[in-house]
């Protein structure tokens, strides 16, 4: 299975579309990997260590705990790798930055399960990725939100 959708944030063209740099978002985005409690819908808390390139995670929703490792290029791609757990096939997320044109910034967003995962019903595959599109839509939201509170 593979879901993948685009999110643009900048848009030098359209002064409505308030400015953000890459930094900005790069830092509104290690927000998400290092505290995912902060974002609509987050977990109840995060625990993150340093892992190489990047952080192991373990992720509490209630009684349901998570792990998982996210690697880091950073300003340009984020991978969360999700460890098997029972009652669920673990779902990859990619993030990666895009700019085709100097202030034109996107988000390119990549779910990906094993074949294992892909026969599931096609109504419950419609419903996770208009979930997922919603989570990140919300995601950039608040990342817009924060920088007009200047705290990105």
């Amino acid at each position: 299975m593979r879901f993948e959708h685009l999110l643009q944030v900048t848009d030098p063209a359209d002064p409505r579309v308030p400015p953000m740099s890459r930094a900005e978002l790069w830092r509104g985005l290690m927000a998400r990997v290092e505290a995912p409690q902060r974002f609509p819908l987050g977990p109840d808390r995060c625990e993150a260590e340093p892992d190489g390139a990047g952080l192991r995670r373990r992720i509490h929703f209630g009684a349901l705990r998570f792990e998982d490792t996210v690697t880091l290029e950073p300003e340009r791609r984020i991978a969360f790798v999700p460890q098997p757990h029972e009652g669920a096939a673990p779902i990859a997320l990619t993030i990666t930055v895009e700019e085709p044109t100097p202030g034109a910034l996107f988000l390119r967003f990549v779910y990906r399960a094993d074949a294992a995962e892909g026969g599931a019903d096609a109504a419950l595959q419609r419903c996770r990725e208009q979930a997922w599109l919603e989570m990140d839509r919300d995601m950039l939201r608040t990342l817009r939100a924060w920088q007009a509170e200047a705290r990105l």
